[in-house]
């Protein structure tokens, strides 16, 4: 199912979700990451900007719904829900549901909503399959950047701002769709870390980067610290059943290029 993902660095990306380009893929190592329990770290979080403005919180609000209106006409779109209705990506998604009637959303490092246009992007799609899909449960948001602000904006858009960082540590006990677009290597690793048993893993939609990208990465360049911030990345990448979403227009590009839906069983 996983489409061929064109060459890129997947570091640290930006606060608006860029990443850059790098050489070609020379070769593959297999590779293995050891099961090890992993310490429970969750801190306390506070917006450090807490205060409201009640006047940004409209005009971003306006911003929203104006991103949302112009995300449904597109092309990108129109795409993006055919792959989801169609029956091979649609079976991946009821193998995770099972016998439940929603899957959760996670989502985290969603970006600033307020400075950046991109992040616009990746929330308005969001928002947009919530009202799409019935499947689709509650929805979580945690970025440490967040503003007071903007956390009252995903307030009123239905979604609840975390207080405290999981830092990716999320235990999927039962079916939950990760939205991590353009999010560090690092984050993807520890929610893999956090769900390495089967029995948490098959509970597990990721909505991110491609991990067939992480893994020519790796491959060009061994010395990379990617290789070892992304570690069950590439240790799961064989186990993954990965479909590559398709970029139809400049608009789309820069918000959702190598972005792939994941899943961790197999799809039939």
């Amino acid at each position: 199912m996983a489409a061929s993902a064109k060459t890129l660095a997947l570091g640290n990306c930006s606060l608006d979700g860029e990443w850059t380009v790098v050489g070609r893929r020379r070769g593959k190592q297999r590779r293995h990451v050891p099961r090890i329990k992993m310490p429970e770290v969750r801190e306390a979080w506070t917006p450090a900007d807490a205060s409201i403005d009640t006047e940004r919180v409209s005009k971003l609000l306006q911003k929203l719904e104006i991103c949302m209106n112009r995300m449904e006409t597109s092309q990108f779109y129109q795409c993006f829900v055919e792959q989801i209705e169609n029956s091979e990506t649609f079976n991946c998604f009821r193998q995770v549901l099972g016998s439940e009637s929603e899957m959760q959303v996670v989502v985290y490092g969603i970006g600033s909503i307020d400075s950046y246009e991109t992040p616009r992007l990746q929330l308005s799609l969001l928002m947009l399959m919530k009202r799409k899909f019935s499947w689709m449960g509650g929805i979580e948001v945690f970025d440490p950047i967040l503003s007071g602000t903007e956390s009252r904006v995903l307030q009123a858009l239905g979604c609840s701002v975390l207080s405290v960082n999981e830092q990716g540590r999320r235990c999927a006990l039962k079916p939950t769709l990760f939205y991590m677009p353009h999010c560090e290597a690092e984050l993807y690793d520890n929610l893999l870390h956090a769900n390495q048993e089967a029995a948490t893993l098959k509970n597990v939609v990721l909505f991110g980067n491609s991990f067939e990208t992480y893994e020519e990465y790796a491959s060009a360049i061994r010395n990379s610290s990617i290789v070892h911030s992304a570690g069950h990345i590439l240790a799961l990448k064989k186990s993954t059943c990965e479909c590559k979403i398709q970029i139809v227009s400049d608009d789309s590009f820069k918000a959702f290029h190598d972005s792939s839906w994941h899943f961790f069983h197999q799809c039939a």
